[in-house]
């Protein structure tokens, strides 16, 4: 066993652990530590605890010191410096005429390198900027290109929720997120209605998976025939996952009548493998696919 704490160098940023040794380290405090990035200020997420030595990356790194007023007042400095070498990144960008969004700036706590993050639609030349911008900061320059997700997770938002965006505020990783999550939530397999701000499948799909997998488990397909407690067979007209209702058209009479039932009133037979809605068009189709499969879950901004 060994005893870990948590770090965080952004927010919502990746977790990292780090040995705190024997230093009195809570959760909130302010750390410094040692990266591979260099010298890093983080905030402590957790209070320490033990851990399996196979649960974590070995070598763990130890924690250099808990931060002191003067490491306080650097990190604020540097902070203000970040905007400042924004600006004169965006001068240069527009200097060299280069293709290119610049999203943001960031030092290193010990300022041996300052990184710039952007967005572009391809490969961009940037070696005469970077050989600009080393000659103006007189330090390691390092551009990274980004994706429209990690774009999103720096900038923030309002979702379509009306609450501000997860992956700025708590989601510390991106969820591998797919359309048969949506099937699965029988939500609008419209491209628009379930992409977030950044033009990808929405990360909060993710959020009521398992709950939607293990109620549909319970319940018919639509179009399912099925047998209702009183006697009379019939065929599904629709279904209410979360109130676990099924609505049925069966024979009274000469007549059909629509009836709703609770799912343990019905006996089926259940069909593996039938999406409970209907597929969407080719077009929407192959829009969904490419919002699937454009950037990934690996975020660009986490590298420590």
């Amino acid at each position: 066993m060994v005893k870990v704490i948590g770090v965080r160098f952004r927010t919502a940023g990746k977790i990292y652990y780090f040995n705190p040794g024997k230093l009195e380290v809570k959760r909130n405090d302010h750390v410094i530590v040692e990266t591979a990035r260099g010298i890093e200020y983080g905030t402590v997420v957790g209070d320490p605890r033990e851990v399996e030595d196979d649960k974590v990356v070995q070598p763990l790194k130890s924690v250099l010191r808990v931060a002191t007023q003067k490491d306080d007042e650097q990190e604020a400095a540097n902070k203000k410096k970040e905007k400042e070498a924004y600006h004169i990144c965006l001068e240069k960008i527009r200097k060299h005429n280069l293709q290119m969004k610049l999203i943001d700036a960031e030092y290193t706590f010990d300022n041996n390198k300052v990184l710039f993050y952007f967005t572009a639609d391809g490969r961009i030349d940037f070696r005469e900027l970077v050989k600009d911008l080393a000659s103006v900061f007189k330090t390691r320059i390092e551009l990274r290109q980004i994706g429209v997700r990690d774009e999103t997770k720096i900038l923030g938002g309002i979702g379509i929720c009306g609450r501000p965006l997860c992956c700025h505020t708590h989601l510390s990783e991106f969820a591998p997120v797919s359309i048969k999550m949506a099937k699965e939530q029988n939500l609008s397999l419209n491209p628009t209605k379930i992409s977030g701000v950044c033009g990808r499948l929405m990360c909060c799909l993710k959020n009521e998976e398992e709950i939607y997998e293990d109620l549909n488990r319970k319940l018919p397909n639509v179009g399912d025939f099925v047998t209702t407690e009183d006697g009379l067979k019939g065929e599904v007209h629709s279904v209410n996952v979360l109130r676990q209702l099924v609505k049925v058209v069966v024979d009274v009479g000469d007549e059909k009548e629509i009836q709703e039932y609770k799912v343990e009133q019905i006996r089926f037979k259940r069909r593996h493998g039938k999406n409970r809605k209907a597929d969407p068009n080719e077009a929407e189709l192959k829009e969904l696919e490419k919002l699937e499969k454009q950037d990934g879950n690996k975020s660009g901004i986490d590298d420590n």
